[in-house]
């Protein structure tokens, strides 16, 4: 494109199937963002007789064939079917207005809490599914970031207006928008400060798809059109987890602050049973170095309740540290 700007042009939204494409989409590039952060090979996903390992490179893999599980999908022909057409065909646009030296640029640093959000802007600038024509594409990505933002002393009111006056620009530069009222938009917010900067936005809040860390029902997440992209904090402070069971001694572990309804709630019931490491507060360095991410290398399971923020690595540590996340 990305000077070309084809007159405004009358267009029925777009079919249900392809939406759900759409959101199939997301959900890969979010994913795509997490392979980033190891070097480990991608994941195979089956396609009629053939199977393609998705990475960084431009050119799909091909593996051995795979046959879908009739156990996970309602139709593993049609999902089949579904993802080799997305892997052909699918196409995303990133809008490219604004000034690069703000709240626009990947950061050069992609670490701490907020790293996902870095990787998800990395990886899908670097992606096979980019487009330059925005006539090819199915959706629309919104490259704005209030973390960017927060991080230049803005306040809360201050990026919804900023969020607000740049959209309303592009919708007035550009047609995309008004054909489907934003539903083929999407946004990443992963983190609480992006849900409040949004929150006085219900024009995307609403019809746009959010691509969020942790999804939270208190904060509008809308399950049949939002993503939830997983959070992880890089490096690890130790390595990965094995398959240890006679090790793991404690049947569940949870360890942070009473910060949520469903937080008070499991304290309260679970304090004082003996099978359980369940404390109120996040375990203090003082204790000792690497206590709390020792403890999941001696749990079975680890809970991982939601609290006051919208962001979480607790379940990717889980994972990481081989006990079962819930």
């Amino acid at each position: 494109m990305a000077g070309r700007v084809p007159g405004a042009a009358a267009s029925s939204p777009l079919p249900r199937a392809l939406l759900l494409l759409a959101a199939l989409a997301l959900f890969t590039l979010s994913f795509l963002s997490l392979r980033s952060l190891r070097p480990a090979a991608g994941p195979s996903f089956p396609t009629a007789g053939v199977s393609f390992s998705l990475g960084a490179a431009d050119k799909p893999r091909p593996v051995l064939p795979l046959q879908p599980s009739s156990s996970v999908y309602h139709s593993p022909e049609a999902f089949a079917a579904g993802y080799a057409e997305m892997e052909r065909s699918f196409k995303v646009y990133i809008y490219p207005d604004g000034d690069p030296k703000t709240f626009y640029q990947t950061p050069r640093k992609l670490t701490g809490k907020y790293a996902s959000e870095g990787y998800f802007f990395q990886n899908i600038r670097e992606s096979r599914f980019r487009t330059d024509d925005p006539d090819k594409a199915h959706l629309f990505f919104v490259p704005i970031s209030p973390h960017k933002m927060r991080g230049k002393g803005t306040s809360y009111e201050n990026m919804t207006v900023i969020v607000k006056d740049y959209v309303e620009g592009l919708i007035n530069k550009y047609p995309y928008w008004n054909r489907t009222l934003g539903a083929d938009h999407f946004f990443v917010t992963c983190h609480d400060v992006g849900v409040r900067a949004f929150e006085g936005l219900p024009f995307m809040v609403k019809n746009s798809i959010r691509v969020v860390c942790s999804p939270s029902y208190n904060v509008d997440f809308i399950p049949h059109k939002d993503i939830a992209l997983p959070q992880v904090l890089q490096p690890f402070a130790l390595p990965e987890g094995g398959n240890d069971i006679e090790n793991r001694t404690i049947l569940g572990f949870w360890a942070g602050h009473r910060n949520s309804k469903i937080r008070v709630i499991l304290a309260r019931v679970w304090e004082n049973d003996t099978e359980l490491a369940i404390s109120n507060n996040r375990i203090s360095r003082a204790i000792g170095e690497l206590v709390y991410q020792k403890q999941f290398y001696r749990t079975k399971f680890c809970i991982c309740p939601g609290g006051s923020q919208v962001n979480s690595a607790r379940i990717s540590d889980s994972i990481h540290y081989g006990c079962v996340p819930g």
